[in-house]
């Protein structure tokens, strides 16, 4: 009875939208199965905790204040008076911190295994760009809080923006709302956190997306090489969806799980006049430019430290953006093991650098 039901209401969708077109896109993509295919489940993981980002957000949002008298009061009674709210924001900042580590983790797996390259340029670009986005979330959701370590936390982080050059001042005083941070400051990191950056992320989600949906999923090197009859798939719907959802429910048992046992601290109230905390510290996903912007001398050559460092993570972010148009050698071989040992630099550095930020 419940299918028929069904049928009939997909019979008269597709009498007035011709459905065709949107089943054929669903229905025709399938799946390779190889040594690497768990790699294909980390876009899925990070979509699952951005749609877990927005629907906590929205519940944050009924009741959160912004504003310097406002702002650290109305989190405060959100997590001691509202009903669960403890458990949303709690939700919200542990999930925030997973996407981002799943969206490096599906960044590094996609870079690997190669799947840039032609035809899926711009399916990196736009999931590049999606990266830089999440750690905009990241950096002006810090200080919606409005307490003490995210204040000076954010005041170093603007200051650290400040140093670019030509421009920098500029934008320090624009995300600043003046020449410190304050009330303006945190108002603006409010409307960026949840109107311009949500919109913005959105447009290139749909993007990739779409690209992703179109293109298919990119087969290895190896897996290319095997004779048809050798291959294996599983269509896209409903099998490899439904592989998704159920690590999409493992995944929602691990954020639950350091909700409960790791709740996250507010703190005390954000005051101008008092003293920077002993040991202040940004997020662990900006923790290895932090590290090492402060090992860096005063002056390279006739270049201010910081501005140096800033120039140089700036050039290796546009490298990394523009990698599928890049052909380090004409032989292929080499130009793939130029790649990979990339690769693994971007890796160890990411990772020594914010064990270091942690451990000295």
């Amino acid at each position: 009875m419940e299918k028929n039901k069904l049928q009939n209401i997909e019979n008269w969708l597709d009498e007035r939208f011709d459905l065709t077109p949107i089943k054929k896109l669903i229905t025709h993509k399938k799946v390779p199965i190889h040594n690497h295919s768990v790699w294909y489940y980390m876009g899925g993981i990070s979509l699952f905790l951005f749609i877990v980002q927005v629907l906590s957000g929205l519940l944050l949002l009924m009741y959160y204040i912004p504003g310097e008298d406002n702002a650290y009061e109305s989190v405060q009674f959100i997590v001691t008076k509202v009903d669960f709210g403890w458990l949303v924001r709690n939700i919200h900042s542990w999930s925030a911190n997973m996407m981002v580590f799943f969206v490096f983790l599906h960044m590094f797996s996609v870079f690997f295994t190669k799947a840039f390259k032609k035809p899926r340029e711009l399916t990196w670009v736009s999931g590049f760009l999606l990266l830089l986005l999440a750690l905009g979330f990241g950096f002006s959701g810090y200080l919606l809080p409005w307490n003490e370590l995210a204040f000076f936390a954010t005041k170093v982080g603007t200051d650290i923006v400040g140093v670019v050059p030509f421009i920098g001042d500029a934008i320090k005083v624009v995300l600043r709302g003046g020449d410190d941070v304050t009330g303006a400051t945190l108002s603006r990191f409010f409307g960026i956190h949840v109107a311009i950056l949500p919109a913005l992320f959105s447009v290139f989600l749909v993007i990739h997306l779409i690209f992703v949906q179109k293109q298919g999923m990119s087969e290895p090197e190896h897996f290319e090489k095997l004779d048809e009859s050798k291959k294996k798939y599983i269509p896209f719907f409903p099998n490899f969806v439904l592989q998704d959802a159920l690590l999409w429910i493992i995944v929602l048992i691990i954020l639950l799980s350091l909700t409960l046992f790791f709740p996250w601290e507010l703190g005390l109230k954000a005051d101008a006049l008092a003293s920077a905390p002993i040991g202040i510290k940004p997020e662990w996903y900006f923790m290895f430019m932090f590290e090492t912007l402060k090992l860096l001398p005063a002056n390279i050559l006739f270049i201010e430290g910081e501005v140096f460092g800033i120039l140089a993570f700036g050039l290796a972010g546009v490298i990394w953006l523009f990698i599928p148009f890049i052909n380090f050698s004409k032989k292929k071989e080499l130009n793939n093991k130029i790649i990979r040992w990339i690769g693994i630099f971007a890796i160890l550095y990411i990772v020594i650098f914010t064990i270091k930020g942690y451990l000295i």
